[in-house]
């Protein structure tokens, strides 16, 4: 991780995220809901939770150079 060359704090990471992917992201991995839950809470498929998790995880690596 490049810290020097990129200091963002975690909340900057996450302001920097499509809304949809911020919410999501928040909710599984800052307030320990499941995937079930939170589409649940969102009214949305499971399957669909779980991609943006994948993707928004894949693009916060990116972001940190992982």
């Amino acid at each position: 991780m490049s810290q020097q060359s990129n200091p963002q704090t975690l909340a900057e990471l996450l302001a920097s995220l499509p809304e949809e992917e911020r919410i999501i992201l928040t909710l599984h991995y800052l307030r320990s809901k499941s995937s079930r839950d939170i589409a649940d809470l969102l009214a949305v498929p499971e399957r669909a939770v779980i991609v943006v998790i994948e993707s928004g995880k894949a693009r916060l690596k990116g972001v940190l150079g992982l």
